[in-house]
């Protein structure tokens, strides 16, 4: 097979649609086991008898991809990327196994970590492959679709966890991995060739396992905080302060390694502080929030079931792919990126407005008008900022760049689901203190234990008490969430625009205000 040649003058690898298949491929897998336990999770821990430690399924994934990121990302830049790439590939899958045949809770939670460990490296890499293969203007066109990713999986991941689980059994959410991971590894083994650097380096341990310790600390304190203990309990607090003494000692380590996971000339860029801040308000916590606190809403107040609520989140994935694919078009032609992001967070901020005058005789068309728009907005933005990153540094720093970017971003989604979940919460409790009738507490029983079926189950007065409550206690927290997005908007504002350069040779700076 012939080179592909762009426009722009420089050729593709032989075989990049093959290539550029197989990465899609293990980006989907990888981000689809962040979300596809969610609704096997009762199944599963029943059946492993296992329910105190139901939250380690999910958390043990997302801290192991979290903490592995940045690592990926900087060793990539000093050794080469395929080697890497296809271990991770391999610790994928042996995750993905072991998860799948897993006994106990114990074992299935070592999986999820193994699993973790491969998926934080198949999603960095992933993106970086592309920018080694692609420069910067062609790539615009590539970025688009592998952000859809990122939404599609968030929708589908508990879609299809839930019909395994219902179907052929909860085991094949990680049995199905396996085939079309290798498939994957036997398409980049065989057609991707990228170049070779350092055959020695210096791997700072004290960096990564002090991050390790930050992350974990704030993983932790966000997920177990308000659900498994109140945030003023002791273990809570700690492991606040822990956090924030290992993030300390963290970066001060980073200035004396000689090869730290996240150098601090990164920072000295605007682009990448910049950007790296707007992707951690606008997508970090936009995206994460709505999906993870909008289906609890629709079932409760709309009466619909686990999956007609998740179907009802397409819409999303359609906003995404409607304006992510077109503007990387249209920042290939162009090789100018700024205008996406302002009309990115705008769209964002506009929607939360609308998000937050949503009551109980809204239509549900309504929602799904502003659940596209959301995507809309979203698609925008995701890939385009990641894009001005790499933009910004040398083919040899890349790596470091987009991991560090995705990283935060991450550590922002997790910190803002966190948040939100928290203000919901606080004020679903106090709904329901204020408005339940001494009655309605017999009737429904203990408040943290209601369901969506219960709820609807409940004679009409006292349901429209609990549907009122939520409504109540979720649609203002999108009027809290504009502010923070304009925050966004005006950020995006100030983002310097560098020219998308048309070959990966170092390009001299030219930056637009």
């Amino acid at each position: 097979m012939t080179d592909t040649t762009e426009t722009t003058g420089q050729r593709l690898p032989s075989r990049f649609g093959l290539i550029f298949a197989g990465l899609m491929t293990v980006m989907l897998l990888a981000s689809l086991d962040q979300t596809i336990v969610a609704t096997a999770l009762p199944t599963i821990v029943g059946e492993l008898h296992g329910v105190s430690h139901m939250a380690w399924v999910t958390t043990a994934y997302i801290l192991a991809a979290t903490i592995s990121m940045p690592v990926y990302g900087r060793v990539g830049d000093l050794i080469g990327r395929k080697t890497l790439f296809l271990s991770a590939i391999s610790v994928f899958l042996v995750g993905s196994a072991v998860a799948g045949m897993a006994q106990n809770m114990t074992m299935l939670i070592v999986g999820r970590g193994i699993q973790g460990l491969g998926g934080g490296g198949l999603m960095i890499l992933s993106q970086t492959i592309i920018a080694d293969l692609v420069p910067p203007r062609q790539r615009a066109k590539y970025m688009a679709p592998i952000g859809a990713v990122f939404g599609l999986s968030a929708v589908a991941g508990p879609l299809l966890g839930g019909w395994f689980t219902d179907s052929i059994g909860w085991r094949w959410a990680f049995w199905i991995n396996l085939p079309v991971g290798l498939f994957a590894l036997a398409v980049c083994t065989v057609a991707l060739r990228l170049p070779r650097r350092k055959a020695t380096v210096s791997i700072d341990f004290l960096g990564i396992t002090l991050m390790a310790a930050a992350v974990s600390c704030t993983v932790l304190a966000a997920t177990w905080g308000g659900t498994t203990y109140e945030w003023s309990d002791p273990v809570i607090l700690g492991l606040i302060v822990g956090g924030l003494v290992a993030w300390v000692l963290f970066f001060a380590s980073q200035r004396r390694a000689t090869e730290p996971v996240i150098p601090l000339w990164l920072f000295r860029s605007r682009i990448f502080n910049l950007a790296t801040l707007i992707g951690l308000i606008v997508v970090g916590v936009g995206m994460f929030a709505v999906i993870g606190y909008l289906p609890t809403y629709l079932q409760m107040v709309y009466g619909y079931g686990a999956t007609e609520s998740g179907l009802l989140l397409i819409p999303m994935v359609v906003g995404i792919m409607a304006t992510a694919v077109p503007s990387g078009q249209m920042i290939s032609r162009t090789g100018r990126y700024k205008i996406f992001p302002i009309l990115g967070a705008a769209i964002v901020t506009g929607t939360a407005v609308l998000m937050s005058t949503l009551d109980v005789e809204t239509s549900v068309v309504v929602v799904c008008v502003y659940v596209f728009l959301l995507g809309a907005g979203i698609g925008l933005l995701m890939q385009t900022l990641v894009l001005a990153v790499q933009n910004d540094f040398p083919t040899a720093n890349v790596g470091t760049a987009t991991s560090a970017n995705n990283f935060f971003r991450e550590i922002g989604a997790t910190l803002g689901t966190a948040v939100v979940g928290a203000i919901f919460t606080n004020r679903l409790t106090t709904q329901l203190s204020n408005t339940m009738p001494p009655q309605g507490t017999a009737t429904a029983g203990d408040v943290d234990s209601l369901t969506p079926a219960m709820v609807h189950s409940l004679p009409k007065e006292l349901r429209d008490v609990i549907v009122a409550a939520y409504q109540h206690a979720l649609v203002p927290v999108f009027a809290y969430l504009a502010p923070v997005f304009a925050a966004g908007l005006i950020l995006a504002f100030f983002l310097p625009e560098k020219k998308l350069a048309d070959t990966n040779e170092p390009q001299p700076e030219v930056v637009h205000a």
